[in-house]
């Protein structure tokens, strides 16, 4: 999926294993700041393993992920999680190493996410949450006129310590007027 010049989404696929373990292990420390998930991810198999059932939670609607290509290079990982069909709502979650940051990569490719969301996931809300310490996560939803609705206290458990959370969140209605 064509997102500008620089950039495509690529639904997950099992060839990404070797070039997601290489990217992530190049910026372990880095990653590691913001999520926990880093320390247990080693190899292209971890990654095989984690893409195998990233694909099956899309099987079941539960999430839509895809990996973000820029400039012909894998740089991270952007979808929709913990979709809740009910109540009609996901949340959007991403990362890039950090050799990609700075280009707005993340802010050119939620607008895409979003009319998935929207208009073929048919979902009413949906939410971005980061540590109220990650001042880069924390200006995409502000840049893409998200709703800040506050922070969730201690609302995830990080390594050896718990983070609060800023959250924001767009509803259809907002999506549709800003069309």
């Amino acid at each position: 999926m064509l997102i500008n010049n620089n950039i495509v989404l690529q639904p997950l696929q099992e060839n990404h294993a070797m070039p997601l373990s290489e990217l992530v292990d190049r910026n372990r420390s880095h990653l590691r700041t913001w999520f926990a998930w880093v320390d247990r991810m080693s190899g292209a198999d971890h990654f095989r393993n984690f893409i195998v059932a990233s694909n099956q939670r899309a099987a079941e609607g539960s999430e839509i992920s895809f990996m973000i290509i820029y400039k012909g290079e894998l740089a991270g990982r952007i979808g929709i999680y913990f979709i809740d069909q009910q109540n009609k709502l996901g949340g959007i979650g991403y990362w890039l190493g950090k050799e990609f940051e700075g280009n707005g990569i993340v802010t050119s490719c939620i607008p895409v996410v979003l009319q998935i969301g929207f208009n073929q996931l048919g979902l009413n809300r949906i939410e971005i949450k980061c540590a109220t310490t990650n001042l880069r996560s924390k200006a995409v939803p502000e840049r893409l006129n998200f709703t800040f609705e506050g922070v969730i206290r201690e609302g995830e458990f990080h390594i050896d310590h718990f983070n609060d959370l800023f959250i924001y969140s767009m509803l259809r209605k907002d999506w549709n007027q800003n069309l």
